[in-house]
């Protein structure tokens, strides 16, 4: 029997509806030899913020987990903010990255 549940992200651990956005993140950057390593299935607005937050170097050397995005006090903020909200929901600021 198929499981139609839909995934639930790691970062926000709210289910990431099929017809909302997903990304795929690589826990260490694929410029900082992380091809082919282990990677998560992420809304797009929480992959979005992790990239926002963080260098590639910073995700390579510090954050290469989902407990030390957790840790992380911008994403924490993030996260906290974001959980309250409802499993489809999508920002309206249009753009990729905002400054730091």
């Amino acid at each position: 029997m198929p499981d139609d549940a839909d995934p639930i992200c790691p970062l926000c651990l709210r289910p990431i509806p099929r017809e909302v956005p997903q990304s795929l993140h690589h826990l260490i950057p694929k410029l900082k030899s992380g091809k082919g390593g282990p990677t998560v299935l992420l809304h797009d607005i929480c992959h979005r913020e992790i990239h926002a937050s963080l260098t590639e170097g910073q995700l390579a050397q510090d954050y290469s987990t989902i407990a030390a995005l957790h840790s992380h006090p911008r994403l924490a903020k993030f996260i906290a903010w974001v959980s309250k909200r409802p499993p489809g929901f999508r920002s309206r600021i249009p753009g990729r990255r905002r400054k730091r």
